[in-house]
């Protein structure tokens, strides 16, 4: 098997996600970045994921998960001392709530010399978040130190804020991810994060701040109004599609996935935001985290529609 050019790492987790209101919920997969992954493949990307599972069934079902998609598991550590991250998404009138039983899982015991230094020197892309960083002091460690691999070895970095401060406090949260994002070739902040992180509103501000810190990219999702994608050069607002959504759990991630999986299939941003906003909406019309995203063929299609 030939190395997977976009390598993800952070924290898997089994999801029970409410779909009614009589209590039922409909076991699936989540974790940021492994969705991103999923996505990417599910985009034609050739994708690995690295990280810790336990030695339960749940872990099982990652493996499988993975291994149904074409994402390369092959560096996932088990360990029988540690179990596989759980939570749970309600539904509201103010959107979906997250709670979750992740203390002491195995990802969150990830170390710097725990990773597979050959396999992220060897891809196009890495790609991390800030969930990556917040589950533990170690993994924190183990995240920054990946990102010092690849940036010797000269392959991007590609970072989402993805900020939960569940996890950490938001002063830790904005010094780590500045960090961080210092060090990403490819920024993909969220507007909710980054109002919070750097206290600006404003999207193209934004955009000049990450583009500021060093990216070559900032791609900044606007929720059902697209993203604003900037470059050194130039910067275009990306409309999204129109869909009847039921459930927004993942989509944030779908679009990190497809658009890495576009830009790095031929290096136009601005086409892969387009690509990535209708992967993202498309996510959107069915339940959990994983199983809507859709495979590209339908991406197109839906593209071609909304021409």
């Amino acid at each position: 098997m030939s190395d997977p050019k976009i390598i993800c790492m952070g924290e898997p987790m089994v999801e029970f996600n409410q779909t009614d209101d009589t209590g039922r919920y409909l076991f699936g997969h989540g974790g940021d970045t492994s969705n991103a992954a999923i996505a990417a493949a599910r985009a034609g990307a050739s994708v690995g994921f690295f990280t810790a599972l336990g030695a339960d069934a749940f872990g099982d079902s990652f493996m499988q998960l993975w291994a149904e998609n074409g994402v390369d598991a092959s560096t996932v550590i088990r360990r029988d001392d540690a179990h596989t991250g759980v939570y749970f998404v309600s539904h509201g009138e103010s959107g979906h709530v997250f709670s979750y039983l992740r203390k002491g899982s195995a990802a969150s015991r990830v170390r710097p010399e725990d990773l597979p230094r050959g396999m992220i020197e060897r891809a196009d892309i890495l790609h991390l978040s800030g969930i990556s960083m917040a589950i533990s002091p170690e993994a924190c460690d183990a995240a920054l130190a990946a990102i010092e691999i690849a940036r010797a070895a000269g392959t991007k970095v590609s970072f989402d804020t993805n900020l939960r401060l569940k996890l950490w406090p938001l002063d830790r949260a904005r010094a780590l991810t500045d960090a961080a994002m210092r060090k990403a070739d490819i920024a993909l902040p969220g507007l909710e994060d980054a109002e919070q992180l750097i206290g600006i509103s404003d999207p193209d501000a934004i955009a000049d701040h990450y583009l500021g810190l060093g990216a070559g990219i900032v791609a900044l999702t606007l929720g059902k109004a697209g993203c604003l994608v900037a470059t050194a050069s130039e910067r275009r607002r990306v409309p999204g599609i129109v869909v009847d959504a039921v459930d927004a759990t993942g989509a944030g991630d779908t679009f990190d996935g497809n658009f890495l999986a576009e830009l790095n299939r031929h290096g136009d941003p601005f086409e892969a935001a387009r690509y990535a906003n209708a992967a993202a909406a498309l996510s959107t019309c069915g339940y959990g985290a994983v199983k809507p995203m859709p495979v590209r063929e339908r991406v197109l299609e839906a593209l071609k529609t909304a021409a």
